[in-house]
């Protein structure tokens, strides 16, 4: 179910998921503006002075009436930003957390002192149920094919098994949700909210770089794969942009060092991710634009929906 936080406030069942290199305070106020939750890593700013800067810069830009925006960080053992970036995360009232790669009840109570959500990246069923101990007021379900960082999961089995523990917990699916009917199908197979990447690394606002839009436009599904090879997590990459198996030495989930991998830009300007929804992308429009074809073909796609029960019961 959808907390109250978000009852009422959202054009569309959606968030933007928050892409590393990809989501600036642009991209999150035109989606906060076009009425779905706009989100961006704080990692995206090298430092948590430059993580404030972004905080008060959004919080400036939006309005009341807006969506709600989120950050996400990752709250791991090597993350030693997670204590100043959880603090500001704190003094600006961020409406929503996007937590991955571990979550503490320390961080929940944190941020539901202010009346803030927490939402957590879980790849798998054991990673959910340790972020709903910790008291996470949703699960994001990331399946198989989503870009980034994700999981293996088919997205309905993994719903399949996600929604029996989920109580009034929010659940929200990700992975290749690349046009509106898509978001109606999460919704329809139990997700309370659809968490959209991929398609909207081509957008005006979004910071990727001219290289990563041309070769989403150029790629197809075959382009895409699966690899923890990247930084010891397992992704979704495009493989024209990865280097040979071993470049980076051994790296394995148990080696994983947040402040290692992000002190190796050259890593991220010549390794690219996206996830398996790239064929359909042929274009580079407004956020906002993007967001309103969204809603005409979910809409369609709800009225189809509607229409085959209708049929079904003469």
């Amino acid at each position: 179910m959808l907390p109250a936080g978000l009852e009422g406030r959202l054009r569309l069942p959606a968030i933007i998921s928050p892409m590393f290199l990809i989501s600036g305070p642009d991209l999150v106020v035109e989606s906060c503006r076009a009425g779905v939750v706009g989100s961006f890593p704080a990692f995206n700013q090298r430092t948590p002075a430059g993580y404030e800067e972004w905080l008060k810069e959004i919080r400036g830009r939006l309005q009341p009436d807006d969506a709600p925006w989120a950050t996400q960080f990752s709250v791991h053992p090597s993350n030693t930003r997670l204590d100043e970036d959880v603090a500001l995360t704190v003094k600006y009232e961020v409406p929503i957390l996007i937590s991955s790669a571990g979550i503490t009840r320390e961080v929940t109570d944190a941020i539901h002192a202010y009346g803030g959500l927490c939402f957590h990246d879980a790849i798998n069923i054991r990673h959910a149920k340790k972020a709903l101990d910790a008291n996470v007021d949703g699960i994001i379900a990331v399946a198989g094919g989503a870009g980034g960082h994700s999981g293996t999961y088919n997205p309905l089995a993994f719903l399949g098994e996600l929604k029996p523990i989920m109580g009034d917990k929010t659940l929200v699916l990700a992975g290749c949700i690349g046009d509106g009917s898509a978001l109606a199908g999460a919704i329809a197979a139990g997700a309370d909210l659809g968490y959209i990447g991929t398609r909207f690394i081509n957008t005006i606002e979004s910071t990727a770089s001219d290289k990563l839009k041309q070769m989403v436009m150029d790629s197809d599904i075959t382009d895409i794969v699966y690899s923890a090879e990247v930084d010891g997590i397992g992704g979704s990459w495009l493989k024209q942009t990865i280097p040979a198996k071993g470049h980076f030495g051994e790296i394995t989930p148990s080696k994983f060092d947040i402040d290692q991998v992000l002190g190796e830009p050259k890593r991220w300007k010549d390794i690219l991710s996206a996830g398996q929804g790239v064929g359909p992308i042929q274009d580079i429009v407004p956020a906002a634009e993007l967001i309103g074809q969204f809603e005409r073909e979910f809409d369609a796609s709800i009225d189809r929906i509607a229409a085959m029960k209708i049929n079904r019961s003469k």
